[in-house]
C-alpha cells in the first residue's frame, strides 16, 4: 500500500460547505508532492484529514498502513510523532527562544535532555539557524520564523513532512530557500506533501503536481512533467 492513501474521501462541514468531494490520491514513500489550486478547493482540508485534525464524512484515509479514522485519541500523539507539520502561521511560542521552540517539540514527548541537547542543534543546522538559536520570534524575519518551524517539524525525524502554504507570506527569494530546504528533507528519504498557491515554484521544483478543483483531483502531473502544464 502507498504511504498515504485517500480512498473516495468526502468531507462536508457543518455549514454544508464541501471540503473534499470523492477525493482519491495515493502518495508513495519518499515522494515529493505539491497540492495546487485556488483557495477553497480542498488543499488544507486534505492535510487536516491526513493529520486527523478533522474527520471525513465518508471514505477512508490510510497513513503508513494505518486507517486514520481508527486511531484512538490516546494513540494520536504517537501517530503524530511520525509526522512533521508546518503551517503558514508558524505558531512559534513568542516567550521562547529559537532553541527553546524547537526543543519544546521534544520536551512534550518526554525525550531525554541529553538527546534534546544533541538533536536541537542538528535540526537548527539543517535550516541554517544555529547562529540565531538565542533569538526570540519577534526578532526574526518571516522566512527565518518559517525555518524555525521547519526545524521544529524535522527534529523528531518524521517519516512524512506536511506543509500548508509554507511560502504564502514570503518574498520570492525566501520562498525558494524554503522549497530547497523541503527538497533537502525529501532527499533524506522523507515523504513531503506541500499545499500551495505558488504554482510557479512547484513547476520550478520539478516534482509531482496534483491540481485540485472543487474538492477533487483534476490533474496529476508526475515529477518533471511540467511541460504538460
Amino acid at each position: 500500500m502507498a504511504e498515504i492513501s485517500f480512498q473516495n474521501v468526502t468531507k462536508i462541514y457543518e455549514n454544508k460547505a464541501v471540503g473534499l468531494n470523492n477525493f482519491n490520491l495515493e502518495i508513495e514513500k519518499g515522494e515529493f508532492v505539491f497540492l495546487v489550486g485556488k483557495s477553497g478547493v480542498g488543499k488544507s482540508t486534505s492535510l487536516k484529514l491526513l493529520t486527523k485534525e478533522i474527520e471525513p464524512t465518508q471514505g477512508k484515509i490510510y497513513v503508513m498502513g494505518q486507517e486514520v479514522s481508527q486511531i484512538a485519541r490516546k494513540e494520536l500523539p504517537y501517530f503524530r510523532r511520525k509526522l512533521g507539520i508546518v503551517w503558514q502561521q508558524t505558531q512559534l511560542l513568542p516567550q521562547k527562544t529559537v532553541y527553546e521552540n524547537v526543543a519544546f517539540a521534544l520536551e512534550v514527548l518526554e525525550v531525554e535532555k541529553e538527546k534534546i541537547a544533541k538533536d536541537v542543534p542538528a535540526a537548527l543546522g539543517l535550516v541554517n539557524m544555529n547562529k540565531k538559536a538565542d533569538r526570540y520570534p519577534k526578532e526574526l524575519s518571516g522566512g527565518e520564523c518559517l525555518r524555525v518551524a521547519l526545524a521544529r517539524a524535522m527534529v523528531n525525524n518524521p517519516s512524512i513532512l506536511i506543509a500548508d502554504e509554507p511560502t504564502g507570506n514570503l518574498d520570492d527569494d525566501s520562498a525558494w530557500d524554503i522549497m530547497c530546504l523541503l527538497d533537502e528533507a525529501n532527499r533524506c528519504g522523507v515523504t513531503v506533501v506541500v499545499a500551495t498557491h505558488a504554482l510557479h515554484l512547484a513547476k520550478l521544483m520539478k516534482k509531482r503536481i496534483i491540481t485540485m478543483r472543487a474538492g477533487y483531483v483534476t490533474r496529476d502531473i508526475p515529477s518533471g512533467g511540467i511541460t504538460a502544464l
